[in-house]
């Protein structure tokens, strides 16, 4: 299925499980064509198939964030096939955990150059076009661990605590474009990321969570539809977190 004139065209990486899938369902709820990539096809196929079985309409796109100049040009692609482009979702990432003292440059820069820097690059291409719609809204997937740390994670939570400075720069230079970008940082959300974690962290999570469970990725997908929204046209620059209360003041 293909998208109509009127259509928004929004793409959503890291689309073909967890959080990624549920978020382009919801925007495909909303009306979007949502344009689904990730590395792995058999997996976006059958998100796509979910999409499509309940009326939205979808297309697939296998990309690998980290090869930046593929990732540009699936960008500049999408825009110039359906002639503009307005939602960027920014969720593909990768963990690479260590302490500190005992990791290494290689998983220090893998998961800068995956959660950050193809982000930039991104937001870089995709806010062309945006310009030239005159409407654009960038989301970005941050994480609690960005904004309060976590042992064993110094370069994913420096990653995602970058992506918060990079959001806001970004709001401030495109806000008179009429342009928003913000950042939805999930708290702990069950996925198979989580589901292997050790016996003893997933207690911990639930006794610093106030909500004393985990979140759901539809949880987040519902933020992310808002920031997608037209209701949303003046929330711009936000860290909106969706963690259960465990980052409360």
């Amino acid at each position: 299925m293909t998208a109509s004139n009127e259509q928004r065209i929004a793409l959503v990486t890291g689309a073909s499980r967890g959080i990624g899938a549920e978020i382009a369902k919801a925007l495909a709820r909303q009306g979007r064509h949502v344009i689904l990539s990730a590395r792995n096809e058999e997996k976006l196929q059958e998100v796509h198939s979910q999409i499509t079985s309940a009326g939205g309409t979808a297309s697939v796109v296998v990309c690998d964030v980290t090869d930046h100049t593929a990732l540009a040009k699936t960008i500049e692609d999408i825009a110039g096939q359906h002639k503009r482009f307005d939602i960027l979702v920014n969720n593909a990432g990768i963990t690479r955990d260590n302490l500190i003292l005992r990791m290494t440059d290689e998983e220090f820069d893998q998961v800068i150059h995956t959660n950050l820097r193809s982000v930039f690059v991104a937001c870089r291409a995709a806010l062309r076009p945006m310009m030239r719609g005159k409407w654009g809204r960038v989301i970005n997937i941050a994480s609690v661990a960005g904004i309060v740390g976590n042992p064993g994670q110094a370069n994913y939570a420096a990653s995602k605590a970058g992506l918060i400075g990079l959001t806001k720069t970004i709001a401030k230079e495109l806000a008179a474009k009429n342009i928003t970008a913000n950042v939805v940082a999930p708290g702990f959300t069950q996925t198979d990321m989580t589901d292997i974690l050790p016996q003893q962290v997933k207690d911990f999570v639930l006794t610093a969570t106030p909500l004393r469970r985990y979140g759901q990725p539809e949880e987040i997908a519902a933020a992310v539809a808002y920031l997608a929204s037209e209701d949303a046209g003046f929330t711009t620059g936000q860290v909106l977190t969706v963690d259960g209360g465990m980052t409360m003041c």
